[in-house]
């Protein structure tokens, strides 16, 4: 297991490889800005609680969520401007915003990775994050085993490149200890149905 520091100086590659490659970077927004964003989406009014069949039974999804995607006519603040610096930021054009609400300790996301059918492939996953620091794992799929605990920072940015979704999932896990919220704001490239 690799567990990294929250006082990196610059991008952190954890991956880069022929299994795909993961760069974490700290302070891509400043605080200020990473606390306002937060605050708007917090309050925005955009979150639902979703359901699904786990342990044959229907559960809450622990946490809430958003989306919105090229179709939507607008994007609530801050999207378009978070849109445009990720953009500029990883030199990648993004077309599709997911968010996830971690409201306290008690909201988790499994261990997965994302849909690839979904994305266009060659195009990365982008993971701002704003709010409350928390835990992401992320655990290669095959031997040799390899697993990277990483505190993701308000501010942060988190990119997968599509190739790793095949090699590596990740997931918040539940806390034990009491932790604020946090939003994690995910960039990608849908592919579009005609």
């Amino acid at each position: 297991m690799t567990q990294f520091s929250l006082f990196n100086e610059g991008p952190l590659v954890l991956l880069d490889d022929a299994s795909g490659r993961i760069v974490y970077e700290e302070n891509v927004i400043d605080g200020a800005t990473a606390d306002r964003w937060f605050r708007q989406l917090l309050n925005s009014g955009i979150w639902s609680q979703k359901r699904r069949v786990m342990y044959e039974r229907e559960l809450d999804v622990p946490r809430l969520t958003a989306h919105f995607g090229f179709h939507d006519e607008s994007w609530p603040e801050p999207l378009a401007e978070a849109m445009q610096l990720v953009s500029r930021h990883t030199g990648q054009a993004f077309d599709s915003i997911g968010l996830n609400f971690y409201r306290d300790e008690h909201d988790s996301v499994a261990m997965h990775n994302d849909r690839l059918a979904d994305l266009v492939e060659g195009r990365p996953i982008a993971l701002l994050s704003l709010g409350t620091t928390r835990r992401m794992l992320i655990r290669s799929k095959a031997t040799p085993r390899r697993r990277y605990d990483l505190d993701l920072k308000p501010g942060s940015l988190l990119l997968m490149d599509w190739q790793s979704q095949h090699h590596y999932d990740h997931g918040i896990p539940k806390q034990a200890q009491p932790v604020g919220p946090r939003i994690s704001v995910a960039f990608r490239t849908r592919r579009r149905s005609d």
